[in-house]
């Protein structure tokens, strides 16, 4: 029996103890100054992690298309969207069961991803992108019309609480959507290395490099892209449930181009490609975009010029301009400038 190397025990072993670190953090009653809004498992702190690491799934999600399978979709924020306002109309609408609601929200996630990728597949390059956006934009006109009052329009679909297990209601009960979104997360991430292991995810990568090669070698390029849209609209979706479950409720934002804007950055900033990349991109982008929201409101920068604190008071400004940084100095991301870092230590 071969004895596993100190390389594999590392990769496994890592993970799993950040796994351990992070299911601990609720029962740290530690405060980080200026880094978490209060005590680690306070509420406050306990509901933003929670965020950001669903976020963090978001961007995985979105990374099979784009970092694994070089499809640039401006659409993938309605299968987030799909996956949130099925749940929720499901339970406060229909009055189905938690269990069903959330097989409704995953199968209507699945079909919408099939009849999408389906259609948009007809084209490639921009005209895909096109496509994709056409797609989520209509779906975020229906959305904000608020047909038959199903939607709630701009203000959103609240949760029928009523639906949903005790543990996941109320402020006291934070620690509880933490640990979810935390499972939401590691599902995402097991998922998606397992596919990038397996034969689809090889083909998915043939495809990336070059797609007129892939073609001539045998393989049928559409249905690889097209299994790439499902798998990450799936997960995708599946984040859009756990995101309504932690947030109580589905908000119109997550059918909005910027939000799959804001996904295509997250997957860059963290290494596209990369599953540690986007999870980090991920987790990260919605970090910096709640704290700097709270700075811009909170007067800090007050004391400094108009001009100054009316720039620095936006938050998408700054997050930008990081953004154009690491493009530059980081080409592939934070995590391929951690490597490369890594490898200079260690041929020093």
């Amino acid at each position: 029996m071969t004895r596993p190397t100190p390389a594999t025990l590392l990769r496994v072993g890592l993970p799993l103890l950040l796994l351990a670190v992070l299911a601990y953090l609720p029962y740290v009653p530690a405060s980080i100054p200026g880094l978490l809004p209060g005590r680690i498992n306070g509420p406050g702190s306990m509901q933003l992690l929670a965020t950001c690491l669903v976020f963090a799934g978001f961007a995985l999600s979105y990374d099979v298309l784009f970092g694994r399978t070089g499809l640039l979709s401006f659409g993938h924020a309605l299968f987030v969207a799909a996956g949130s306002y099925l749940l929720t109309v499901s339970l406060s609408t229909w009055s189905l069961p938690l269990p069903v609601a959330i097989l409704a929200a995953l199968g209507g996630t699945t079909m919408l991803a099939l009849v999408v990728g389906g259609v948009a597949l007809r084209v490639g390059g921009i005209a895909f992108a096109m496509v994709t956006l056409a797609f989520a934009q209509a779906a975020s006109i229906i959305v904000l019309r608020d047909p038959g009052g199903v939607t709630g329009g701009e203000e959103g679909k609240a949760l029928n609480r009523d639906a949903v297990p005790s543990i996941l209601v109320g402020v006291q009960n934070a620690p509880y959507r933490y640990w979810l979104a935390l499972a939401f997360v590691t599902v995402a991430f097991v998922l998606v290395r397992l596919l990038v292991r397996s034969r689809a995810g090889h083909a998915m990568a043939a495809v990336r490099e070059n797609e007129g090669r892939a073609a001539v070698l045998g393989l049928t390029t559409y249905r690889v892209k097209l299994l790439a849209i499902v798998v990450g609209s799936f997960l995708g979706g599946l984040g859009g449930v756990v995101h309504a479950l932690v947030l109580g409720g589905s908000s119109p934002s997550l059918t909005s181009a910027e939000f799959t804007l804001s996904l295509l950055v997250m997957v860059v900033l963290g290494g596209a490609g990369s599953t540690w990349g986007a999870v980090l991109g991920g987790f990260l982008y919605h970090y910096a975009d709640a704290r700097l929201v709270e700075a811009g409101g909170s007067g800090v920068f007050d004391v400094l010029p108009d001009t100054l604190r009316a720039v620095l008071s936006q938050p998408l400004f700054i997050l930008g301009a990081f953004f154009v940084v690491v493009v530059y100095f980081a080409p592939s991301g934070l995590t391929g400038l951690g490597g490369r870092l890594i490898r200079k230590t260690g041929a020093s």
